[in-house]
């Protein structure tokens, strides 16, 4: 499988609050652009809305270890969502039939791999970033 190489590297930092800061401030600046609920659009997808909705309650189901780890991937996995043209693996949710995930690989600048799984709902057509964590 290929990895969309991104010209970002992981959130520095040494602790959880110090990624964090930073990842809410590049969630943020995404938020700005909407008064209602914050995407990006994926090249992927053809341009489509990549919706954030998940991404926060499944990140705090983690234990506090877990979340600094994928936390120092959000910005370079939100650049993965907007650029990306590389086909990801698609697979049908195994616990949900209404609901296909996809799972991109992206290279930091530092070359760190990584993962980012967006689930898309069939019936809706609509689509959601869950996860980014390293591989």
């Amino acid at each position: 499988m290929k990895a969309y190489q991104t010209k970002i590297s992981k959130l520095p930092g040494t602790s959880y609050a110090e990624v964090r800061k930073q990842a809410i401030t590049v969630f943020n600046q995404l938020k700005k652009r909407t008064k209602r609920r914050p995407y990006a659009r994926s090249a992927y997808f053809n341009k489509q809305k990549i919706f954030f909705d998940y991404f926060w309650p499944h990140l705090y189901q983690k234990n506090p270890e877990e979340r600094f780890k994928r936390l120092k991937y959000f910005s370079a996995a939100i650049e993965v969502i907007k650029n990306s043209r590389i086909t990801p693996t698609s697979k049908e949710n195994p616990n949900n039939r209404s609901e296909i995930l996809h799972r991109f690989l992206g290279l930091t600048k530092n070359k760190g791999l990584f993962y980012v799984q967006i689930k898309e709902d069939k019936k809706g057509n609509k689509k959601y970033f869950i996860s980014c964590f390293p591989a």
